[in-house]
């Protein structure tokens, strides 16, 4: 597949050139700012963007450094262009996240030589993640599998609970709630690690995990146990891999996720704000699935009972923003129960 590079510069005559030297190679698309640019990164996303240093409006360290703000755009390699050399400007550039600098006068075919390089390398580091993530994946489907197979009263609620993260997630990103919380997120890492909120339960019982009636307040004070279990059991696997950007929210998803906003949840009595947003997040989607799923002390509830039970509970249980948000998507959650 032909590669698609950006080439951004408000002088005509270097687009012009670089379109020249690159077109045989590469489909090119020339912008004469970076406001043009991001108008059309919300159409395509590049695999390479040649980024002129000094330009009028926006220059080219303001436009990376919108671009590393957004997460759909943060990965996408950038080279400035430059007429000048100076050991500040390159540094500063690095510490920003650009992978190189073509100085202006360039050589045609060091322009060609230059930009294969990185593309070759980008796409190695682009296989190598995906065969590591595939991995991670892997393992966490397994784990989160071996708990809900002890827990015969759960079925399938660990993917529903995947599923259902992933649709407040881009709900919540669309409409800018929390955004500086999770829109530095990688949001596959994010939803994966979600599958693992309930594995404490690996450590509980079978006769109360497993229990057909309600539970006594002692079996339910062991119960409770599986979010600090949880938190446990991923500290010791971030030990012995250092993903620590998975295994981080994993945590925060094992061990908060039965805090209450008024601070009346356990297992650490955190209210509002101090509850990370994955435990505010995964208590509604949790206790959703939970309200419409069958269970052998109860019958389901329809999706709309569970939902009038949410928002009754929002800005009490649930954080009122977050449920605002999943009202707005409530019919997106029961398609996906379907």
């Amino acid at each position: 597949m032909t590669k698609t590079i950006f080439v951004v510069d408000d002088n005509d005559n270097n687009l012009a050139l670089v379109n020249y030297t690159l077109k045989e190679h590469y489909r090119v698309l020339t912008l004469p700012s970076a406001a043009k640019m991001f108008a059309l990164l919300e159409k395509i996303t590049p695999d390479l963007i040649l980024l002129d240093i000094e330009m009028p409006e926006m220059g080219g360290f303001e436009a990376l450094q919108q671009l590393k703000c957004n997460s759909s755009q943060a990965n996408i390699p950038v080279i400035f262009l430059t007429s000048t050399k100076d050991a500040a400007v390159e540094v500063r550039g690095f510490q920003l996240g650009v992978i190189d600098f073509i100085t202006k006068p360039f050589s045609p075919p060091v322009l060609i030589n230059r930009i294969k390089t990185h593309l070759d390398i980008d796409e190695l580091i682009r296989e190598r993640t995906s065969q590591l993530r595939n991995l991670q994946n892997a393992i966490i489907f397994s784990f989160s599998d071996m708990v809900e197979n002890r827990d015969k009263n759960t079925g399938g609620h660990v993917e529903r609970t995947a599923i259902y993260i992933k649709l407040l997630t881009e709900a919540m990103l669309e409409r800018g709630t929390y955004a500086n919380e999770i829109g530095k997120f990688d949001i596959d890492l994010f939803v994966s690690s979600a599958r693992l909120h309930d594995v404490g339960k690996i450590v509980i019982s079978d006769v109360i995990l497993n229990k057909p009636g309600k539970l006594t307040d002692d079996e339910f004070e062991i119960m409770k146990t599986h979010t600090t279990e949880g938190e446990r059991i991923i500290d010791e696997m971030a030990s012995r891999s250092g993903n620590e950007e998975l295994l981080l929210n994993a945590k925060l998803f094992a061990g908060t996720h039965h805090e209450r906003w008024d601070g009346k949840g356990y297992p650490h009595g955190l209210a509002g704000a101090e509850i990370p947003i994955q435990g505010r997040m995964m208590a509604i989607v949790d206790v959703y699935d939970a309200l419409i799923s069958e269970r052998p002390y109860k019958k389901p509830l329809t999706a709309e009972q569970a939902v009038k039970i949410i928002m009754e509970n929002s800005g009490t249980q649930f954080d009122p923003t977050i449920a605002d948000v999943f009202y707005e998507i409530r019919e997106q959650f029961e398609t996906a129960k379907q």
